[in-house]
């Protein structure tokens, strides 16, 4: 018998959301991303779209401003519609999707941002 195995859900890592939605915005990630579910986010200047946390871009892309929701595949359209953790949660730290490429000082400036919105990440939450 082979085994299932279930994809990522909010639950797994989203421990905590203040009541009554305060927590989430719908927000359109760029073209051409491709990002799963608990992903690091930015939100690009020029167009206000989301996009995988880049530390070393200089567009926007280097400043974390939540984290999704939801995967979404946006490399087949245009853009698309995604839900933001924008706000005022507590997330895993085990499930959180970083850069591959991240370093230790940059992801500590990331999640210094995150946390200036209220996003904390917790090792045991």
């Amino acid at each position: 018998m082979s085994a299932i195995m279930e994809s990522l859900n909010l639950g797994d890592w989203l421990k905590y959301e203040a009541p009554n939605l305060y927590s989430r915005e719908v927000a359109t990630v760029a073209a051409a991303q491709n990002l799963p579910a608990a992903t690091v986010v930015a939100r690009l200047t020029a167009s206000a779209q989301l996009v995988a946390l880049n530390p070393t871009a200089s567009n926007g892309a280097e400043v974390a401003v939540g984290v999704l929701a939801h995967a979404v595949n946006a490399t087949l359209a245009l853009e698309d519609d995604a839900l933001l953790i924008a706000r005022h949660a507590i997330v895993a730290s085990t499930v959180i999707v970083w850069p591959a490429t991240i370093t230790a000082p940059q992801k500590a400036i990331a999640i210094a941002q995150l946390e200036q919105r209220g996003i904390l990440i917790r090792a045991a939450a």
